[in-house]
């Protein structure tokens, strides 16, 4: 008796060798063409033996993962299950997900960190190199990631997690460099050594020319540097009792937006640069009894130009960075970490900028044009997603794709081929 069922079809095995991630393969192929696996396994520590894997074998499933769409490292089955996915990009043999996880844990704790960080700043010489510009601005931020882990601590909002800092390249997106930090670290702690090593791990013949901060970078020593350097910047100054005071001295305020807007010199004690603050005063929401003081909002900057352009370049952070940092924290899912120690996660982490900023370059690169804008969830939908059919005839291997796909996947595909070659 045929079981009842709500829609008229009917189902049936099939022993078709099927794919539910053929997009996935276009991925593994740019992943070849760029020789990332070398990459990888030039930068991250050997096995320990001839008979442990090498460092790409975890990687390059775990981009797959990340990239179609995987949260954790029990995800790892969806790509070690798919034979037909593995035999289109050359995936022999994938570690478990326990082994994995041992594997980050050890990256984490050892030279695979620092590995994991050479490939990365490989990858982004690699694109900076195919654009004409060679200034750059840099923003960083802290970002919050709640975790119920055994070395997790508490942060600023009250939950336990970690607080990795992230440095952006505003031009194009990409992560120049990241560090893992405890939840309860400071948003302001090492943050110059963070903007040094941000500004050496530049290639040669590009710089970074220009910095932008939320208060958190507002230090005399960063100032005194980006100074020094000749970095222009805009950094978010605390209201505290010297620039109050400052304000006290601006001459003239003009209509701006709902406020108003006027600006002064400032110098802070341990500085060795004066400095610009610009200040935006809006009203405050009024209490039915109690007359409340205006809101403000202090800039420091070095830049020319007037208040009203500083103040629109600096609030060009929210895309430029507060944004992106949501498309690694939910497009390729570093809103979870997997691993029970700081270490671990730490390597993942870094893994998932490397990830990041795969598809960065995959999507500038060798994607449609009419793409350029698309998030990572928008291509794995439109793209990684595809079904496809593979299919060994004449000693040659074929995917088969929806007629509606094979324009797409050719196009990509030549794209990637002039792209390995060019």
């Amino acid at each position: 008796m045929i079981e009842q069922t709500v829609l008229p079809f009917k189902l049936a095995a099939t022993n078709d060798s099927l794919t539910p991630h053929a997009g996935l393969a276009i991925f593994g192929e740019f992943l070849s063409a760029i020789n990332l696996a070398e990459s990888v396994d030039l930068h991250l520590p050997a096995p320990g033996s001839g008979a442990g894997y090498v460092p790409s074998s975890y990687v390059v499933p775990l981009l797959l993962m990340l990239h179609g769409g995987g949260r954790a490292l029990e995800d790892l089955r969806e790509i070690r299950s798919d034979v037909p996915l593995r035999d289109l990009v050359g995936l022999d043999e994938i570690p478990s997900p326990d082994a994995v996880g041992d594997w980050l844990r050890r990256m984490g704790s050892g030279g695979g960190l620092s590995g994991l960080g050479e490939a990365n700043v490989e990858l982004v010489g690699r694109m900076l190199a195919r654009e004409d510009r060679s200034d750059y601005t840099l923003d960083i931020d802290a970002t919050l990631i709640e975790a119920e882990k055994r070395d997790a601590a508490f942060t600023y909002k009250g939950f336990k997690g970690y607080a990795p800092m992230v440095g952006h390249l505003a031009e194009n997106g990409l992560v120049l460099h990241d560090e893992f930090r405890t939840g309860n670290d400071s948003p302001g702690a090492r943050n110059l050594e963070f903007l040094r090593a941000c500004v050496v791990r530049m290639p040669r013949g590009k710089r970074i020319a220009r910095f932008r901060s939320d208060s958190a970078g507002y230090q005399s020593a960063i100032l005194d540097f980006c100074a020094e350097a000749g970095i222009e910047y805009a950094i978010g100054a605390d209201l505290d009792a010297g620039v109050r005071q400052s304000l006290f001295s601006v001459e003239s305020w003009r209509a701006y937006a709902d406020g108003l807007i006027g600006e002064t010199s400032h110098s802070m004690n341990a500085s060795r640069h004066p400095f610009r603050i610009v200040a935006v005063k809006r009203p405050s929401q009024q209490s039915l009894f109690v007359e409340t003081s205006p809101r403000v909002k202090v800039i420091a900057t070095n830049m020319a130009g007037s208040a009203e352009d500083v103040v629109a370049w600096y609030n060009r952070r929210g895309e430029c960075s507060e944004n992106r940092i949501k498309e690694l924290k939910l497009g390729v899912g570093m809103e979870r970490l997997p691993c029970g120690n700081f270490a671990g996660n730490a390597a993942f982490f870094r893994l998932g900028v490397l990830a990041y900023n795969l598809f960065v370059l995959f999507r500038s690169a060798v994607l449609p044009a009419e793409w350029s804008r698309y998030q990572l969830t928008t291509v794995r939908w439109k793209l990684y997603q595809a079904a496809g059919k593979v299919v060994c005839h004449g000693n040659r291997v074929w995917l088969k794709v929806r007629r509606g796909w094979l324009d797409l996947f050719t196009g990509i595909r030549r794209r990637i081929h002039a792209f390995s070659f060019g």
